[in-house]
């Protein structure tokens, strides 16, 4: 079974409805400034500029949000939460990280995600609908158990783990290589909140506390690489590698500030726009995004 990025764009239209302007997902959001700094082991990883270790740290574009279609979902509703990093390159170009807040990315192929977004449409039939998926895909529900306790309402967008759900593959200057998942680990830890006490914070309060954290101090995310070994998948993003591989701290984000003002413009923050020393695996999902960023953005931007 294969599917278009169209079919894909329409199933998340048809779960969470057609909202003009919007992301087809993600499409509740802020976004906020910042810089990335460095560590020296990035330098050694991989040759792409913003690893370099330059005396002023890169600035970064960020954009923290829900998962879900729908805009008007109240942030104290089971969610997915995404953090996405857009950096600002010497040369004016730009290279993107996409992470999100669930541990374990179940899907290995696009037909397998969207699958599984239109077994959640809510309706009557989901009744017998999502058990008759959980049934033909076993593998969803050890995922679902690993993932359930991630969509606990967050206190903060700051303080929730992101996860890279692809393997990219890192060059260096002397040409060897390596393949990496991202992980971006927040300084402030993981805390997570009961719903109804998330619900008595408001509909949008996860953007009201991260507002007020700004004011107070910077929110600050390490940046983690897991490295793959010999023989670990890097083709399929439902792959999990062994928690024993090597783990290198590759900077810190600051985020700073939030950026006032409407979301101007057509923004995409897309993992597939990479820089010279990062480069794609043949991950079938990463490379399939491209194509339905694009088809989601042409439908932001009808009239």
């Amino acid at each position: 079974m294969s599917v278009t990025p169209q079919e894909a764009v329409d199933a998340a239209n048809e779960v969470f409805g057609r909202h003009p302007g919007r992301r087809a997902l993600h499409a509740k959001g802020m976004l906020c400034r910042g810089t990335f700094t460095p560590s020296a082991q990035a330098a050694e990883l991989t040759r792409a500029a913003h690893m370099q270790g330059a005396p002023v740290p890169v600035p970064v574009l960020v954009r923290v949000s829900n998962g879900a279609g729908n805009p008007e979902l109240p942030d104290y509703a089971p969610d997915v939460r995404g953090l996405a990093v857009k950096f600002e390159l010497p040369d004016g170009s730009e290279t993107d990280v996409v992470a999100q807040s669930l541990p374990w990315f179940a899907f290995s192929t696009p037909a397998g995600f969207t699958e599984f977004l239109l077994a959640q449409k809510r309706s009557p039939a989901m009744l017998w609908r999502f058990p008759a998926y959980l049934i033909r895909n076993p593998r969803m529900v050890a995922a679902l158990c690993v993932n359930l306790p991630a969509l606990r309402p967050p206190e903060s967008y700051a303080t929730l783990p992101y996860y890279g759900i692809h393997a990219f593959r890192w060059v260096d200057g002397a040409g060897g290589s390596r393949y990496v998942r991202y992980t971006w680990v927040p300084e402030a830890g993981e805390v997570r909140i009961g719903g109804r006490a998330a619900k008595q914070r408001g509909r949008d309060y996860l953007e009201q506390e991260l507002r007020e954290r700004l004011g107070r101090s910077p929110a600050r995310f390490a940046l983690e690489l897991q490295i793959a070994a010999p023989g670990d998948a890097t083709d399929d993003p439902a792959s999990r590698w062994p928690a024993d591989r090597q783990h290198v701290v590759a900077g810190t984000l600051e985020i700073t500030s939030v950026q006032e003002g409407a979301e101007t413009g057509v923004l995409v923050f897309d993992p597939t726009n990479v820089t010279d020393g990062i480069e794609l695996s043949e991950d079938p999902v990463l490379r399939f995004r491209r194509e339905a960023y694009s088809e989601s953005v042409s439908r932001r931007t009808a009239t």
